[in-house]
């Protein structure tokens, strides 16, 4: 394929179809098609709202009306009752409607958010997932996503109710006095003025301190929980109880200077905001207008009744920022996460012709101006075991996860049945690549389910049979309930059972070709040479590579390739290799000696073939 093929291919190239808008659009375009719903929350609320002033409005006239001279009108006053009871009924019937509306439409937005994520997870590179912690992506998909409820579910009719009653009762406490209207009005401007103070660089620093050691104390409990074992094994509980509680003096120390910033303007703003006050001011403007006959009595029995409401908006404000504030910044991650580039899908898939794998002048660096690997020419042949040898951080485990495409190279390319990787759709290269990797992750799921991962609708006897030739199924009879025992729950497997849960999977999928990352570490010689018989199970045609550290692995592989620096230095067969007294013939003396001297250590059982 020439530099302009690749050039047109991913031109063609389109990313795959997802539910919703486009993920650049963030929050935003999460939002836009439940517009509708919101306008119903608002909408039932404002209607709520207002009704909700008749109860109080009832009670002002009233009060005008027994205290009026004369006889009281009866037909009048209980008139005026059933207006305020038939208000009191409306505002409860709309603002359960409104709030029933909001959650649903809560539960609704949260759905898309997860859908989105998952499908965005699913697609990005594999290697996105290595440079970020387990807690803060955890974090993203859990907490923050559910931090979006308060501000959908709640703030909208909050906000709503809170300005609409003060509005409708300033404009109604205007035509009944507006000098005390204005004096009403003293406490909330005051609050109003504290407001700003809540927004300056400064605080919104802290509360980025503060989301900061969050994420990083979910982080260190994640963390902790999962490696107690090692590090307890180890006698490293101590350090890593002190990692955890660095984590939380960190968190502890970010929060005191959090609240410290916030409390002093917050409980100005309560005070000024709070009943007692805001009654005071009402009680002493009233009654020097009284005083001087400039009002009659009667006129400060509303305001003493809806005073008390202007508050409202800001109070809503104050209580409100720090929910509105906290879902501006979850969203913000959450567009972090659906903004990240999937890898390009082509818009016309090519079929690929026959099983060959080549590598044509491969470079692939994690980050910019360092090459993990620098120009890896390397062709795998239907039906053959290459075994890729060499020192830690030669490249190795980078050039094989470049086959099932967990990245694309930044120069050459990476061809299967003649067809670059690139042009290949998802499913095709799923269906013909399968990838087991040395640190096996399985399922909370029935044994059986865990095998079948890659084969749902597979019937038991053919996951009995992948676990028969993956040496596996004696030790699954032995389970309490068999391939029907569950993973963490009644089922307890080693490090190399779970290894040949991985590899009955990989059987099971019958691809044909298998990348092997030290799949078979922790099996016995017996095992593992059952293992590469069922390998070679599948009439010559499966091609495998395996990163291998074991000379049984290594020695009976068809090709070995050595990798150094990220370069190929060697390749050729185990036998030829030994003969050309090369890089290879080192490795395999150095690890052949360090084999016999810890077969001698551990009375003549090598610590490698340990079943753990």
């Amino acid at each position: 394929m020439t530099t302009t093929d690749l050039a047109r291919a991913r031109e063609r190239s389109t990313p795959p179809p997802e539910a919703g808008p486009p993920a650049m659009e963030g929050g935003a375009g999460l939002l836009r098609p439940h517009i509708g719903g919101f306008a119903a929350v608002v909408i039932l609320q404002v209607v709520g709202a207002v009704a909700g002033l008749a109860p109080l409005l009832a009670v002002v006239e009233l009060g005008r009306a027994l205290l009026a001279p004369g006889p009281a009108d009866h037909g009048h006053v209980w008139t005026v009752v059933a207006a305020g009871a038939a208000g009191l009924f409306v505002r409860l019937l709309f603002t359960a409607a409104s709030s029933g509306i909001g959650h649903v439409l809560d539960g609704r937005v949260q759905l898309t958010f997860r859908r989105r994520l998952a499908a965005r997870l699913g697609r990005v590179p594999i290697g996105w997932f290595s440079g970020r912690r387990t807690g803060e992506l955890a974090k993203v998909v859990g907490e923050d996503v559910s931090a979006v409820h308060p501000f959908i579910a709640h703030t909208p009719g909050e906000l709503v109710s809170a300005f609409v009653v003060p509005l409708v009762s300033l404009v109604y406490l205007f035509t009944v006095d507006w000098r005390l209207t204005l004096i009403t009005l003293a406490p909330v401007l005051l609050a109003v003025a504290l407001v700003p103070l809540m927004m300056t660089p400064a605080r919104q620093r802290e509360q980025q301190e503060f989301d900061g050691a969050m994420g990083r104390i979910s982080s260190s409990v994640v963390e902790f929980v999962r490696g107690i074992s090692v590090v307890k094994a180890f006698g490293g509980s101590g350090r890593a109880h002190r990692a955890f509680l660095t984590a939380a003096d960190d968190f502890v120390d970010t929060f005191h200077r959090w609240v410290r910033g916030l409390s002093r303007i917050a409980a100005g703003m309560q005070l000024v905001l709070s009943p007692p006050f805001v009654l005071l001011v009402v009680l002493t403007g009233g009654a020097a207008l009284i005083t001087r006959a400039e009002m009659p009595p009667a006129d400060l029995l509303p305001f003493l009744l809806l005073g008390l409401g202007l508050t409202a908006p800001v109070a809503a404000l104050g209580h409100g920022f720090d929910e509105t504030q906290a879902a501006a910044r979850a969203v913000g991650r959450i567009r972090d996460v659906l903004a990240v580039e999937p890898l390009p899908e082509p818009a016309h898939p090519a079929a690929p012709r026959g099983h060959r794998v080549e590598l044509r002048d491969v470079r692939f660096g994690y980050t910019d101006g360092h090459e993990v690997l620098r120009g890896v020419d390397l062709v795998l042949e239907p039906g053959t075991v290459t075994a890729l040898v060499g020192p830690s951080g030669s490249g190795k485990s980078t050039l094989v996860q470049l086959l099932p495409r967990f990245f694309d190279p930044t120069h050459g390319s990476v061809v299967l049945g003649g067809v670059d990787l690139r042009e290949l759709g998802s499913r095709q290269l799923h269906r013909t690549v399968f990838f087991v990797f040395q640190d096996v992750q399985l399922l909370r799921a029935s044994v059986a389910d865990n095998i079948a991962l890659a084969v749902p609708h597979a019937d038991r006897d053919d996951v009995v049979r992948a676990a028969r030739l993956a040496c596996v199924h004696d030790r699954v009879l032995e389970l309490p309930r068999g391939y029907d025992s569950v993973i963490g729950q009644d089922a307890g497997l080693s490090g190399g059972e779970a290894q040949r849960i991985a590899l009955a999977r990989a059987l099971l999928a019958d691809t044909p070709v298998l990348v092997l990352d030290e799949a078979t570490a922790f099996a016995d010689p017996q095992t593992e040479q059952a293992v590469r018989r069922a390998l070679a199970a599948r009439g010559g045609e499966r091609t495998v590579l395996v990163i291998a550290h074991r000379l049984e692995t290594i020695a009976g592989a068809d090709t070995v390739v050595v990798l150094d620096d990220g370069v190929v230095v060697e390749r050729g067969s185990p036998a030829g290799l030994l003969a050309r007294d090369g890089r290879f013939a080192a490795f395999f003396r150095s690890h052949r000696s360090a084999l016999a001297e810890d077969t001698e250590a551990h009375g003549g059982v090598p610590r490698g073939d340990e079943d753990r």
